[in-house]
């Protein structure tokens, strides 16, 4: 039971659950690809947006929200100090 226990904790903490920040405006996430290196071996990576915590007001409202900076540069919410 210990050692089941223990494996859980340690799928977690290796990335088994975790949930990566998603742009709340236009969903842009996680994207996979390859890695080419010179000697042309092929590898499995990612790339990750710049995804930012910002005030925003949404309805009338003020929420914080996790948005791209390209959400945010062309203007696509209205930030909140």
């Amino acid at each position: 039971m210990i050692k089941f226990e223990i494996l859980i904790i340690f799928y977690n903490r290796w990335g088994g659950n975790i949930k990566m920040a998603k742009c709340e405006i236009c969903g842009k996430g996680l994207q996979f690809g390859k890695q080419i290196s010179h000697s042309h071996r092929v590898t499995n990576r990612t790339w990750s947006p710049n995804i930012q915590k910002a005030k925003v007001k949404i309805n009338n409202s003020i929420k914080r929200i996790n948005i791209c900076t390209k959400c945010l540069k062309a203007g696509k919410v209205e930030k909140v100090s």
